[in-house]
């Protein structure tokens, strides 16, 4: 395939493991030698207004094959239909299931999973970003197949560490991510010596960030977790340098890209038990776990998790993390997946 049209949210800079991943892949394609026609879409996604989904289905027509990522795709199936009736190919890349999202209303999941399943089955494909998801896929919209493109990893030094210990938890402040089982569960390590910082946009769900803060005050952890907002270029590598453990116990993940890059770093992970996450954190060649798995929403269980990782799991925990980190997908393995299954 020599060309391929990437249609994707006109915000793509913004931090975010979806836009991290549709970057990454239109890297990648291009060095296999694929040609990529980037297609941003703006709007409010999944919920746009009838102009901005007008918009979308002119962004989905034409005489290349299309891959149009789900957040776009899931929020406007006549988009997507109306593409294909008049000939175009269109596979949507799923990124989370829309019904997934913490935070709606029971309504308003029931019509977000309603669209999708409208979507995924009008598209020409359909793409999941892990086998937990694509399994999620076929059962949630009674899809017979669903192509998997693994996330890749860059090349990346080994983290050095920090003293006392530094916890990084990279992700938006949000319901799913859940900051505040994370704070809930460091207040019961105080006797430890560590710091934490919980890293990622503020300004997703302000009133939850107001929440997470306030319970870091009330805990008494001011002067040990700190909410930083998002760090790029520099300034995270320079986070990731001084890690010693990655934090990602969501309520729901697909894949959670940060624990693969943790371990490419030899970066230990904690990861919510049923999720995506954990199939990405995965096991070392000798079968053991690069760190831990908890029932989300569980501050005890995480706590426990901690203070294992922090003590006498700590160097078994890293020893299998590098050895994970060398078994992982590159982005251009990612790429060729896409085109086999665009093909």
């Amino acid at each position: 395939m020599t060309r391929l049209v990437l249609v994707v949210p006109a915000d793509l800079d913004t931090p975010s493991g979806g836009n991290r991943y549709d970057r990454a892949l239109a890297q990648a394609l291009t060095e296999l030698g694929t040609e990529v026609e980037q297609r941003p879409a703006p709007g409010h996604w999944p919920v746009a207004t009838s102009r901005e989904r007008d918009r979308l289905a002119e962004l989905l027509r034409g005489p290349d094959p299309v891959l149009v990522d789900g957040l776009l795709a899931c929020g406007a199936p006549a988009a997507v239909t109306d593409a294909v009736d008049a000939g175009a190919r269109v596979h949507v890349l799923v990124h989370l299931p829309l019904a997934l999202e913490t935070g709606l209303s029971t309504e308003a999941a029931a019509e977000l999973e309603a669209l999708e399943r409208q979507t995924l089955h009008a598209a020409t494909g359909v793409l999941a970003t892990s086998r937990w998801a694509a399994q999620d896929l076929r059962e949630r919209h009674d899809l017979d197949e669903v192509a998997v493109a693994l996330p890749g990893t860059d090349p990346a030094p080994t983290s050095a560490g920090s003293s006392p210990p530094l916890l990084l938890q990279l992700a938006s402040v949000t319901p799913r991510k859940d900051q505040l089982t994370v704070v809930a569960a460091l207040a019961a390590l105080r006797d430890l010596p560590w710091t934490a910082e919980l890293t990622g946009p503020l300004e997703v769900d302000p009133g939850y960030t107001a929440r997470v803060q306030a319970a870091i005050e009330e805990h008494g952890l001011t002067d040990r977790v700190r909410l930083t907002g998002p760090k790029n270029g520099a300034a995270l590598r320079a986070a990731w340098n001084a890690t010693d453990l990655l934090l990602l116990p969501s309520q729901a993940e697909t894949w959670g890209m940060v624990v693969t890059e943790a371990l490419a770093r030899g970066v230990p992970a904690v990861v919510g038990l049923g999720t995506g996450a954990e199939e990405a954190l995965g096991r070392a060649p000798d079968g053991t776990v690069p760190g831990a798995v908890v029932p989300p929403g569980d501050p005890a269980a995480l706590a426990a998790a901690l203070r294992d990782m922090l003590g006498p799991g700590r160097e078994r925990a890293v020893t299998a993390a590098r050895a994970r980190g060398h078994e992982l997908n590159r982005w251009q393995d990612t790429a060729r997946d896409v085109l086999e299954a665009v093909r």
